[in-house]
C-alpha cells in the first residue's frame, strides 16, 4: 500500500496493510504538523506532489529497504493539501519478524522518502511562507 492523498490519513488501515503472522513487530512512523520550525511559529503547511511519480519512488524505496532488512511488508501514506497543526502528514508502517529490524527499516524508509519522493512542503508563518526542502525540516 503506497498512497498520496488529500484525504486524512488512516493509521489503522496502514498498520493492517503490513500486519502478517510471520511478523512479530510493526513499527509505525506517524509524522504530524508541528507548531514551530526554524525558530518561528508555523500557522499551517501545504503539501503538493507529483502523485504518480511519488508512488513509483515510494515502491522503489520499499524494494531497497527490503533488500537491506528482513521486512515482511511496508506501507506508506502521504497527505497533500493544507494541513493544520497536529494533523498527520505522513504514515510509514513496516512489519518484520523482530522489532530492531522493523524500527531500523522504518527509519531508513522515512529518511529516503524525504530525500527522494517528489512531494513538496510549503510552510506558512506570520509574515510569509517558504518552500521547505530536505533535512532542514526533518
Amino acid at each position: 500500500m503506497f498512497e498520496v492523498t488529500s484525504d486524512p490519513l488512516d493509521p489503522p488501515r496502514v498498520v493492517e496493510a503490513v500486519r502478517r503472522n510471520d511478523a512479530g513487530a510493526v513499527a509505525l512512523f506517524y509524522g504530524t504538523v508541528r507548531e514551530q520550525n526554524l525558530g518561528r511559529p508555523v500557522w499551517y503547511l501545504e503539501y503538493d506532489a507529483y502523485p504518480e511519480m511519488a508512488v513509483k519512488v515510494m515502491r522503489e524505496i520499499a524494494a531497497e529497504v527490503r533488500a537491506q532488512w528482513p521486512v515482511s511488508e511496508i506501507a506508506c501514506q502521504h497527505r497533500t493539501g493544507r494541513l493544520e497543526i497536529g494533523e498527520a502528514s505522513l504514515l510509514v508502517a513496516v512489519s518484520s519478524p523482530h522489532r530492531r529490524e522493523a524500527f531500523e527499516a522504518c527509519h531508513a524508509y522515512v529518511d529516503r522518502l524525504k530525500e527522494r519522493v517528489p512531494i513538496w512542503k510549503k510552510e506558512v508563518f506570520e509574515g510569509g511562507d517558504e518552500w521547505i526542502e530536505g533535512e532542514r525540516h526533518a
